[in-house]
């Protein structure tokens, strides 16, 4: 059964930093694409950032430079170091297995982690 459990979420002011952790499990991590996506209060879904399996990395154009996807193969783990934080970040961050199109497509995430930004 795939399992992916995130953490790391919470409350932070404008400008601070947060670390987000996403623990695999049920599946070969090591042959996946993986990839983080929120939700907003009111929205969609939408992509934040993906990583290969050989480690190529996107990010969509509103957190480029301010947050940095990673994964850890030996420990089955992602995460998403996320500095600079801003208002507009706040919402509830999945970690997904596969490339944004697949996650569209309904494949597995975890069950989410809160952030939120305010002062």
């Amino acid at each position: 059964e795939v399992q992916l459990v995130e953490s790391g979420g919470g409350l932070v002011q404008p400008g601070g930093s947060l670390r987000l952790s996403c623990a695999a499990s049920g599946f070969t991590f090591t042959l996946y694409w993986m990839s983080w996506v929120r939700q907003a209060p009111g929205k969609g879904l939408e992509w934040v950032s993906s990583i290969t399996s050989g480690g190529t990395i996107t990010y969509t154009d509103s957190v480029k430079g301010r947050f940095t996807i990673s994964r850890d193969n030996a420990r089955n783990t992602l995460y998403l170091q996320m500095n600079s934080l801003k208002p507009e970040d706040t919402a509830v961050y999945y970690c997904a297995r596969g490339s944004w199109s697949a996650v569209a497509s309904g494949s597995p995430r975890g069950q989410g982690t809160q952030v939120t930004v305010s002062s």
